[in-house]
């Protein structure tokens, strides 16, 4: 007789690890202020890659903008390493992020979230959306609010 295989362990949970090690500190660079982070002078390693935040000449940025540009960086390997190993993020963590820019985004400060309810008079209350738009690209994404359907009228 073969051995069964060991339950309880999850597959790929390095690449789970990863993922969420990647989101954490995307949302700490970008939730910071700039006199709690304290970034290396130097540039990165690829100069086509996350350099959003300067010019190619200018040797000083903010730290803010500096830190912005490294969490849109984190956001992006995210991103990338889900889409290279299939692994679905949670829609949690996907509505955290810009699907455009890869900014994380923190209600107040790089986002605005407002509910629309586009039915005559706002009368149906099912059909209540939230709508998120991002500072940093001006993109707008919809999610529908959970309000319970009511029955039809031959089910009632």
């Amino acid at each position: 007789m073969a051995k069964g295989k060991p339950n309880g362990g999850v597959q790929n949970r390095a690449i789970y690890s990863r993922v969420s090690f990647l989101h954490q500190a995307a949302a700490f660079l970008s939730s910071s202020s700039p006199r709690q982070v304290r970034l290396p002078q130097q540039p990165p390693r690829n100069s086509n890659e996350c350099n959003a935040t300067a010019a190619p000449g200018s040797a000083t940025a903010t730290t803010t903008a500096a830190a912005e540009g490294m969490a849109r960086c984190l956001a992006t390997d995210l991103r990338s390493v889900s889409l290279k190993t299939r692994i679905r993020l949670t829609p949690d963590m996907k509505q955290t992020m810009c699907k455009f820019c890869d900014s994380i985004l923190i209600e107040g400060q790089s986002v605005t979230s407002t509910v629309e309810n586009r039915s005559r008079g706002g009368r149906k209350s099912w059909a209540d959306v939230l709508v998120r738009k991002c500072h940093a690209c001006g993109r707008e994404r919809r999610y529908p609010v959970s309000a319970a359907r009511p029955k039809r009228k031959g089910e009632r």
